[in-house]
């Protein structure tokens, strides 16, 4: 076996990870807490998931079926030509699985974090590496988190790629606020915070005005999560210093570009993975929003000029999502950019959930995480029922139970803790 050289790493990141081509192919992957109705506490049971759906027989649009650590559902849709196609397609496979699901009496919820104490379910050798790497305190993002991701080509050309990669990244803060979904006590997408600062080198934002390379210097100066042979865990270098005192080939370069996790991800598409999971009706809102946005020139050239004020405020976004006036204003001209473009891309279908997600929530400053939770709601109306007709027993609104405080663990490598923990996706 011939030592892995530089040149190979970079002529590898031209190649596959910004592998050009015509714009206008677009997926999805969508995560889903299954949840019991029996048992709604505590996580469904991942062998119970595992066969219905096997029962079920394949989701009839060609999504694929895998599952994260704590039980997480996740649909990934074949590539398909815009927006409108695409989400055609996942809505057939959710509506595919959440018939079987109900049958035994689960049901899928879409939200970005999940309160209940976690259950590590995986028996991969992957993912045991990843709680070892992250630490015990990683466990609870790892069976605790979900989003949404979009996935879109990479660009025409070079020059096409470089323009579409920072346009991705400046439009990042936008789609976190613009989707928050995962409330805590100081955060309107606590999923987005522990991801960020669980290990930066492999977490936060590539960047970079030539992507290629700062994608290559990003994968050499990120740790190794573990080494496939042995399935040995946190080795303790980089891959750049594998590269000298080790033998890695083309085969652990790919899988080390696998266990990197930055919001905006190249794997021959631009992965987009920044945005919480939403329930239904408003999944399909951010595919066409990101679609819109990096597909149509027009859409482009606005969102550009919009979301570059933007750029760099992650953690605003995480944290105020759209209270701050900078990202409302961003969001606001992006949305409006997106609906005047979907009809231009064949997507005119998607126009009205487009349209009432603006209302509800961006024309407004608010977010799903703004909120209150479903019991919430319950207990809200019952108290105003209460008060029209006074004989009415009071419903005590139900409180979430806050999640565990973050706290540094020895031999972990950051924290709050927060892993991905999807395997490579097949969307080519």
């Amino acid at each position: 076996m011939s030592r892995l050289t530089i040149d190979q790493i970079y002529e590898y990141a031209r190649g596959v990870c910004f592998k050009t081509g015509p714009p206008g192919l677009v997926g999805a992957e969508t995560e889903w807490f299954v949840i019991d109705r029996n048992a709604p506490s505590r996580p469904a049971l991942l062998p119970h998931v595992q066969a219905v759906m096997e029962a079920a027989g394949p989701p009839p649009a060609g999504s694929r079926i895998t599952y994260e650590p704590g039980g997480q559902l996740e649909l990934s849709s074949p590539p398909r030509p815009g927006p409108a196609a695409a989400c055609a397609a996942v809505a057939r496979d959710i509506a595919h699985v959440t018939a079987h699901l109900a049958k035994e009496d689960l049901i899928l919820d879409g939200r970005g974090a999940d309160s209940r104490p976690p259950v590590f379910q995986a028996t991969e050798g992957r993912y045991r590496c990843m709680r070892e790497y992250f630490g015990e305190y990683g466990l609870r993002m790892m069976c605790g988190t979900a989003s949404l991701q979009v996935c879109l080509d990479i660009g025409a050309d070079a020059e096409d790629a470089a323009r579409r990669w920072r346009l991705a990244h400046a439009l990042g803060p936008v789609l976190v606020a613009a989707f928050a979904n995962s409330p805590g006590p100081s955060a309107r997408s606590r999923r987005q915070i522990v991801w960020e600062r669980l290990d930066p080198g492999r977490t936060a934002a590539v960047g970079g005005d030539d992507p290629v390379e700062a994608w290559v210097r990003y994968a050499l100066d990120a740790q190794v999560m573990l080494i496939r042979d042995g399935w040995v865990a946190a080795p303790g270098m980089t891959f750049r210093e594998w590269m000298a005192t080790g033998r890695p080939d083309l085969g652990d370069l790919a899988y080390h570009l696998s266990t990197l996790f930055p919001p905006v991800r190249p794997q021959g598409w631009l992965e987009l993975r920044m945005i919480d999971a939403l329930p239904e009706p408003y999944w399909p809102v951010p595919v066409a929003v990101a679609a819109a946005l990096l597909d149509d020139p027009v859409a482009a050239d606005l969102a550009t000029e919009a979301a570059a004020p933007a750029r760099d405020r992650w953690r605003q976004a995480a944290r105020d999502a759209l209270t701050d006036p900078v990202l409302a204003r961003a969001a606001r001209r992006c949305f409006a950019a997106a609906l005047d473009a979907l009809p231009r891309l064949g997507a005119e279908a998607l126009v009205p959930i487009v349209d009432a997600y603006a209302g509800r929530f961006v024309e407004r400053g608010r977010c799903p995480a703004d909120d209150p939770p479903p019991g919430e709601e319950r207990g809200r109306r019952g108290a105003r029922e209460k008060a029209e007709r006074p004989v009415a027993t009071a419903v005590r609104p139900a409180v979430p139970p806050k999640p565990d405080a973050c706290r540094t663990v020895p031999g972990t490598h950051a924290e709050p803790p927060a892993t991905a923990t999807e395997e490579e996706t097949t969307w080519t």
